[in-house]
């Protein structure tokens, strides 16, 4: 019954609206009320007479500067605000409505209508009622009009007195969030978190703070994302979010089984209070089983049209026979070469007439478009001819385009990257057996091997560390010029796993080529660990000789972020390249006892 009045409300409201529109006077509007205002509440004169007044009330007049006329609601005894020249209670005070009307309505409605200067006017003069912005912008987004939605949301958190917003705004302010994100507006995006921060209610920087976690883990900031968290569970503590979220900062961190561990614990402490739904409380049940497992299932729901072919690719992906041999020569001069067969070239052409992006053979990663776009249709033909993962060239660009969508997600390691890697490595094995020569890039198609291996080595790299680091050493020993720039990665997974010896060695090969801050940063941390304080003071002043931004950037509690240069290379020497470092490599100085304050040290002296 509710149901059905709402329906009704709506309807009459919004003819409602036209009709005020058409003059903005109330004996008009009440003349409208009474005749086809009757129709649309099903011939109930009574009913659409005592809505009139009370919607007139509420509704913004352009010609008023976008407030209202109210009418004061009279007394039992008094002549009834309808006009219609009897007591109230003899009149409109005699309807009863199933429901109370929202103060709002017709502002909401009049939000969702209006349209350019008057719609800027009306969000400029500050009079919307926040609920009224609130839903006028989720049914923007919700009808496809991002701009609008922006634009609405824009105005209900620019106001100065943020104790008005609605408790149901929290929805609103990820939507903006994510407005600012798709649409490219990353200033606003930061900007709005940072007034939020600053003086947004609770609920609100709580929420805050889980985004930017996100954020920071997104782009492979553990150092800012482990301490966003840790605000974030300050502020609230008791979110379940905060499980989620931290169950992925451990795996993003490589720590497994304390992911688990402390899944546990928010399950047995959030069940105790008893106020989670069933499925959130299955949801923490399962992360604490499983949490790997448990966030790779949540992702693949999520993607909608792709989670069925995903979960498809994935049971091909542990079904897979093993990869046949290759075409693999050893020339005159010992260098060893791949070359495609026409079998290969068959099985790529049949491919490529579904997934129509190329490889952009003058990117280490890149892909000439975006493969997600028609992702439902090559994941499909893919899955019904696994057979196309016999050619190198079908695996190459299935590995590139799942390391640009999944390659910061440990969780997808096991499933879609390490049985990949699993074909690789029997390739690799191939080259390698017929000759210890080397395997260099430019060389026949050695190319397409290469940049395989450069993309599991990433995709891999928070999921499957060790293995990543493995296949990356491998890489190096067969491409020695390092054309994939695997020597910096290999000296960063070393020292996560605390082989400090094993990482100096790796700063020792090719010192005397073009200074690398990864690798120069990457040696002082190691001679710090094993206490050879001279050495280590020395390749300090190689860094900062290199960079003068690194050390007083990487030792900042806080920076703002850095630009980075023409797919996301940083020149030398500059500033955007001591961000990229302290983005990927902070947490590991943080983590050395001592080492962040030996770094301010040489900085104060």
């Amino acid at each position: 019954m509710l149901a059905v009045w709402v329906e009704q409300l709506l309807g009459y409201a919004s003819g409602a609206l036209a009709a005020i529109r058409e003059e903005e006077r109330y004996p008009a509007f009440m003349a409208w009320a009474r005749e086809e205002g009757a129709e649309l509440m099903g011939g109930d004169m009574a009913m659409a007479q005592a809505l009139a007044p009370i919607l007139w009330s509420q509704t913004p007049l352009e010609r008023a500067g976008f407030t209202s006329e109210s009418l004061a609601r009279p007394g039992r005894n008094e002549p009834c605000w309808c006009d219609s020249g009897r007591k109230t209670k003899h009149c409109c005070g005699a309807v009863a409505m199933p429901a109370e009307v929202p103060d709002h309505l017709m502002w909401m409605l009049s939000l969702r209508d209006w349209k350019g200067p008057t719609l800027k006017a009306a969000l400029e003069s500050g009079n919307a009622p926040a609920q009224a912005l609130l839903e006028a912008g989720l049914i923007a987004a919700e009808t496809g009009q991002r701009g609008r939605a922006q634009q609405i949301l824009e105005s209900l958190f620019q106001r100065a007195d943020w104790s008005r917003l609605p408790a149901q705004a929290e929805p609103a302010f990820e939507l903006l969030i994510d407005l600012y994100q798709e649409r490219g507006f990353i200033r606003k995006r930061t900007e709005l978190l940072d007034e939020v921060l600053e003086r947004g209610p609770l609920f609100l920087r709580g929420v805050a703070l889980e985004r930017l976690c996100l954020m920071h883990l997104d782009n492979d900031d553990l150092d800012s994302a482990r301490s966003a968290f840790v605000r974030a569970q300050q502020a609230l503590p008791d979110s379940p979010t905060l499980a989620y979220i931290e169950a992925m900062l451990l795996l993003h961190e490589g720590h497994e089984e304390e992911a688990a561990e402390r899944a546990r614990f928010w399950f047995r402490r959030l069940a105790r209070k008893g106020e989670l739904e069933p499925d959130q409380l299955q949801f923490l049940a399962d992360l604490a089983e499983n949490p790997g497992a448990t966030l790779a299932d949540q992702l693949l729901n999520a993607e909608e049209d792709l989670a069925e072919p995903l979960a498809a690719l994935q049971e091909l992906l542990a079904e897979l026979p093993p990869a046949p041999g290759l075409d693999v020569r050893c020339t005159a001069s010992g260098e060893l070469e791949y070359h495609r067969s026409a079998r290969e070239d068959t099985l790529f052409a049949a491919w490529h007439k579904h997934f129509q992006v190329e490889v952009d053979d003058e990117s280490a990663l890149g892909l000439k478009g975006d493969p997600w776009v028609q992702a439902g249709e090559w994941l499909r033909e893919l899955c019904a001819h696994p057979e196309w993962l016999d050619s190198p060239g079908v695996v190459e660009a299935l590995t590139l385009a799942l390391t640009s969508r999944f390659g910061s997600l440990p969780w997808m390691s096991p499933s879609l990257f390490e049985p990949l890697a699993d074909r690789l490595e029997r390739w690799l094995e191939r080259v390698r057996g017929e000759g210890e020569g080397p395997f260099l890039w430019d060389s026949a198609d050695n190319a397409v091997l290469l940049r395989t291996g450069l993309a599991l080595v990433v995709g891999m790299e928070r999921g499957a560390r060790e293995r990543s680091r493995r296949l990356a050493e491998r890489l190096l020993v067969l491409d020695d010029q390092d054309s994939l720039g695997l020597q910096e990665l290999v000296l960063d997974q070393l020292l996560r796993e605390g082989r400090d010896r094993e990482a100096l060695a790796v700063t020792e090969t090719r010192r005397d080529e073009a200074p690398v801050l990864g690798l120069l940063m990457g040696r002082a941390l190691a001679l710090f660990r094993l206490e050879r304080v001279d050495e280590a003071n020395e390749a300090l002043r190689e860094v900062r000789r290199h960079n003068a931004h690194a050390l007083s950037m990487l030792c900042a509690e806080q920076t703002r972020p850095v630009q980075q240069g023409q797919d996301s290379i940083a020149e030398p020497g500059t500033r955007a390249e001591a961000w990229q470092y302290r983005t990927l490599m902070r947490d590991q100085w943080r983590a050395t006892p001592g080492a962040l304050a030996w770094l301010q040290e040489q900085i104060d002296g």
